[in-house]
């Protein structure tokens, strides 16, 4: 395949290395996108380390780049064992959100520092560049690339790739509904003017959400928790499966990639989860597809 995305960690949070979950994968976020001779990698969580070591393989000599969602240690814990960077010959630009490339560079280097970890940035061997996304965009061989902030604890870009006439949307760590299911969790506090108010900015914040998930061919999305589960960790930055279900079929997606999965959710637990997924979409008479997210799935953009 010429053109195609791969997962090489689809699991929120923590690492998950046990026998019940090796069927979805224990690794933490890192998605590639291969359009030919570029090379693209969404996030740096511990999926990058076998992702490294499989480019090796194949090569000793190529232009990464990689492209930060935020600075969470489950979405850059690769990168001190990445092996590429620790080579001469080659080369790997960092996006990712900042102030400045020279900010971007210190986030990158903190986790790898005294008493942190042994081996510092500075005894990569690879060509290494920082850059800091704009509002306008940026373009990376055939794929232009738009940054939009997500709903997560510090600065979180989400990201919006156009190639090969797709859409392709990662928003690994989003929880798209915090601020109406604090106002519905508070509705009795208000006044019937007030709540007027509230629902307007409700109706408001939803039509936001959908028109960036609009028409995406692949959406890569937070789905990280039953709604017992969200219940007691609103606010921690991740989205319930059913907000991510239902605002991608108001979106018109054609394809759902459930993401950053809980870690404490087994194999079968997410089988299950999945199952109600395809429910829910069949119950709603969506053509959505929605597929069960798994590390070492490959996507072949080309068909």
């Amino acid at each position: 395949m010429k053109n195609y995305l791969r997962f090489w960690g689809v699991r929120g949070s923590y690492p998950a290395p046990f026998a019940s979950h090796m069927k979805i994968g224990g690794n933490t976020p890192c998605v590639e996108l291969r359009l030919g001779e570029h090379i693209l990698v969404f996030d740096a969580g511990t999926g990058i380390i076998p992702f490294g070591n499989a480019l090796l393989k194949e090569t000793r000599n190529c232009h990464l780049h990689i492209i930060l969602s935020h600075y969470h240690w489950d979405h850059i814990s690769g990168l001190p064992f990445f092996v590429p960077a620790f080579l001469p010959g080659f080369k790997i630009d960092f996006f990712g959100p900042s102030p400045s490339p020279e900010e971007l560079e210190s986030r990158i280097a903190q986790q790898m520092k005294a008493p942190y970890f042994p081996v510092e940035t500075a005894t990569w061997l690879a060509d290494i560049n920082y850059h800091t996304p704009q509002n306008q965009g940026f373009q990376i061989g055939p794929a232009s690339i738009s940054n939009f902030i997500l709903h997560h604890p510090g600065l979180t870009y989400g990201y919006r790739i156009e190639v090969l006439g797709k859409v392709i949307i990662f928003a690994p760590d989003h929880e798209i509904f915090l601020i109406n299911h604090s106002i519905d969790s508070r509705r009795d506090e208000f006044d019937e003017e007030e709540q007027a108010l509230l629902e307007d900015m409700k109706e408001e914040h939803r039509d936001r959400i959908i028109e960036f998930m609009h028409d995406a061919d692949i959406l890569i999305h937070d789905a990280q928790y039953t709604p017992e589960d969200y219940e007691r960790k609103r606010g921690w930055g991740h989205t319930c499966y059913i907000d991510t279900v239902e605002s991608a079929m108001a979106a018109g997606v054609k394809h759902l990639f459930p993401f950053s999965y809980d870690p404490n959710y087994d194999d079968a637990t997410i089988d299950s989860l999945h199952q109600e997924i395809l429910k829910l979409i069949q119950e709603r008479g969506s053509e959505m597809t929605c597929h069960k997210t798994c590390e070492g799935m490959i996507i072949n953009l080309d068909d």
